[in-house]
């Protein structure tokens, strides 16, 4: 179990972080600037927070209240970093023993263990730079095991990684925090590792979290403008309610009916790329669109294109639907039921 509550003051920017979360990996997704990193360190100990509390497992590591204030290396907390930080003129294997605790002979034997664990056979004599990215990250991942630490920071760890690099140690580090059962909170600006990676997730803005919940439920149905953005709607419009389940977004010119019924606090109305169909113009929710530019990647097409009152939808199209033939004026559908109605 995880409890957050901290509040830090860093020149003009207020960091005020509340959440608390009891699944195995919790990810924190937001923009540049938004906090993530910060709070990661005020976990392990790195920042001091000026008020509130930080409580792992039922252990206070922070309490301003009661004016405790564990140091780093009390709190077993593991902080992997994005550069991995690991010492340049130590070799694999004592990189590792840094991160034990015991005798000589106890460290050393954990570092095996854990060099056969995570398959490092045959680097144990060689120095981080003689190492590739991956092989790195799972150096830096032992040293961080090697301290059995009843929790893992991960902050922006695969940021600097190739795609198919990228991929493949997301999927070993997802069966690592399995098999060592240990908790994770992955701090990322990147929508799609959160995604496969996180059970829970929090979007944080400004400093401050503007939405916590299971992730796949905050990804298929956002209710704030901010989390909409970072989980990758491309369209939202302005909108104001005309009706029980009718709103006019005024971004696209054109009055939609939706599947759902419209709050008075709704400010915006969304959809998502993928959602928006082709029509002959007679559909409910049609709009008549003209098309812009075409952007083609090696499995999907992404459309720009411009409805007659100057508003702008994006529309991607799958590997099959790029071989037709795209008029340059064409209706598109914006469905009911995928709108995504926003505060």
């Amino acid at each position: 179990m995880i409890d957050i509550s901290i509040q830090k003051q860093l020149g003009s920017f207020r960091l005020d972080v509340r959440f608390r979360s009891d699944r195995h990996t919790t990810g924190i997704l937001g923009a540049s600037g938004s906090g993530k990193s910060m709070t990661l360190k005020c976990i392990a100990g790195i920042e001091r927070p000026d008020s509130g509390h930080i409580i792992i497992n039922g252990r206070t590591l922070f309490s301003s209240d009661e004016r405790t204030d564990l140091k780093p290396q009390k709190r077993r907390v593991g902080y992997l970093f994005q550069s991995y930080a690991l010492f340049g003129a130590m070799t694999v294997e004592k990189n590792i023993m840094a991160g034990a605790k015991g005798s000589r002979a106890e460290r050393r034997e954990r570092a095996a263990e854990l060099i056969r664990l995570l398959e490092l056979d045959g680097l144990e004599k060689k120095l981080p730079q003689q190492l590739s990215g991956g092989q790195q990250q799972r150096t830096a991942l032992a040293r961080l095991l090697a301290s059995q630490p009843e929790i893992i920071l991960l902050d922006e760890a695969f940021s600097a990684l190739d795609t198919p690099l990228k991929e493949r140690l997301q999927y070993e580090m997802l069966n690592i925090l399995s098999d060592f059962d240990i908790p994770a909170v992955i701090v990322s600006h990147d929508r799609d590792e959160i995604y496969k990676m996180t059970e829970d997730t929090v979007i944080m803005h400004g400093g401050r979290v503007c939405a916590h919940g299971d992730t796949k439920e905050l990804f298929e149905h956002p209710k704030e403008l901010e989390t909409a953005k970072l989980t990758g709607c491309k369209n939202i419009s302005p909108a104001v309610r005309t009706g029980s389940r009718t709103v006019y977004a005024s971004g696209w010119g054109c009055s939609l009916e939706t599947s759902y019924e419209v709050s008075s606090t709704v400010k915006f109305v969304g959809i998502r790329a993928h959602d928006i169909e082709a029509c002959d113009g007679s559909a409910v929710n049609s709009v008549r669109v003209t098309e812009e530019r075409t952007l083609e990647s090696p499995f999907e097409v992404t459309k720009i294109l411009r409805t007659d009152s100057g508003g702008e939808l994006w529309r991607k199209i799958s590997r099959d639907e790029r071989l037709g033939v795209f008029p340059k004026t064409e209706y598109v559908r914006l469905p009911p039921e995928c709108l995504l109605l926003l505060e």
